[in-house]
């Protein structure tokens, strides 16, 4: 690397530590918040307080352990600093907010919230921590903004192994939804400009999710399970039994977003569902792959009224963006490369991972500056009507 590259490089990454160094009370702690920075970015096969410290010139860890465990800063604080950076530099008008959790695999019973239960990371049930997480997605980048460890009821039943493990009495249960929409609030408080939300199932499913969001007029694109109950005109019935009565005509082939290799088609169907109130409309967004029609997904949707099909394709695609997000931040920023057990260090290494990993988001917005936004292309409508109103 050029001398000015790393020049360049390094004040980038000190504008954005400027930005939460206030909330260092001394220099000590601001200095090793960067170095810890610097490490987590440097090409290292792992980043965990070892090799941290050796890359930072320190013969044993405890300087790295001290930040994460034991000094004066609050990382919620960091991270609502975070919002505002992520904002500035990425903050789009069509940005979309991404829910999802992924899985952290650990030996042991002492870390917080670890425990034997399904992990959609490695796609079976193993022992690990689950960490629900906010991405934010718009048409400059995409970069994970919130975090929320998960604990388990047993988790927060058990006095002796919350306090081993640091966990505040006033910490109780709360469901993976309710993490969800407790970061979806603070970004919404925050002022981060996004019209819309997406999630999978666990989160679509989930009644008080959904209702929240309405209440905020924020619009959503969230998968649901074939058996979730969906008004009609007629009752409620099952998105797969509509889907079976859906017209030749209803179904479109269309790209939901480039992905690996190339743009991601489908074949989708939107029905309207009754309830539309103050020029917000529901419906329901059916895929089906090209390959295998009997391989199908369903989407409960809400937004404007006027809101066409192609737009709640595009946010339906848009889920990927946090899957994308948690390799990188997993592959060059160590997301899963920690090795603290109390519930307070996750959160402090995490959220510094998230600064590194914004970082690498907006230095590569930088980059491709003045690239069209494609969230915002117009497309033609149409409408039919049955039990549900298919568009044609």
């Amino acid at each position: 690397m050029l001398i000015d590259e790393i020049v360049g490089w390094r004040a980038g990454l000190d504008d954005l530590l400027a930005r939460f160094a206030h909330r260092f009370g001394r220099a000590e702690p601001r200095r090793q918040a960067l170095t810890y920075l610097v490490g987590l970015l440097s090409p290292l096969a792992t980043k965990n307080g070892w090799t941290l410290a050796e890359a930072a010139g320190d013969t044993t860890p405890d300087r790295m352990q001290r930040l994460l465990n034991r000094s004066a800063w609050d990382p919620d604080a960091v991270r609502d600093d975070l919002f505002a950076y992520v904002s500035e530099h990425l903050g789009h008008d069509d940005g979309v907010l991404i829910v999802d959790e992924t899985g952290f695999l650990k030996k042991g019973i002492k870390s917080a919230g670890v425990q034997r239960q399904y992990s959609g990371t490695a796609g079976r049930t193993e022992n690990c921590q689950l960490g629900v997480f906010l991405a934010y997605a718009g048409p400059h980048g995409r970069t994970l903004i919130d975090r929320e460890l998960y604990l388990p009821r047993r988790w927060c039943d058990d006095a002796a192994r919350r306090e081993e493990a640091g966990i505040a009495a006033s910490v109780g249960f709360a469901t993976k939804p309710a993490l969800g929409l407790r970061m979806l609030e603070r970004a919404v408080t925050a002022g981060l400009p996004a019209r819309w939300v997406t999630a999978d199932e666990a989160y679509g499913q989930d009644s008080k999710f959904r209702t929240w969001l309405q209440q905020q007029r924020i619009g959503y694109v969230l998968a649901v399970p074939c058996n979730q109950r969906v008004p009609t005109s007629m009752g409620s019935s099952r998105p797969d039994v509509l889907a079976a009565a859906a017209p030749p005509l209803a179904w479109k082939r269309r790209s939901c977003g480039d992905g690996a290799k190339g743009p991601r088609l489908y074949d989708w169907a939107v029905a309207s569902l009754p309830g539309t109130v103050d020029g917000y409309g529901h419906w329901l967004l059916i895929r089906r792959s090209i390959t295998d029609p009997t391989d199908l997904a369903y989407y409960l949707c809400f937004g404007p009224a006027d809101t066409q099909d192609e737009q709640l394709i595009r946010v339906a695609g848009t889920r990927w963006a946090i899957e994308e997000c948690f390799q990188t931040a997993k592959t060059e920023v160590g997301l899963d490369h920690y090795q603290v057990r109390r519930y307070d260090a996750w959160y402090r290494h995490i959220t510094l991972v998230l600064c590194a990993h914004a970082y690498l988001a907006v230095t590569a917005a930088q980059a491709k500056k003045g690239a069209p936004n494609p969230m915002t292309a117009s497309f033609p409508s149409h409408s039919a009507r049955s039990a549900v109103s298919w568009h044609t």
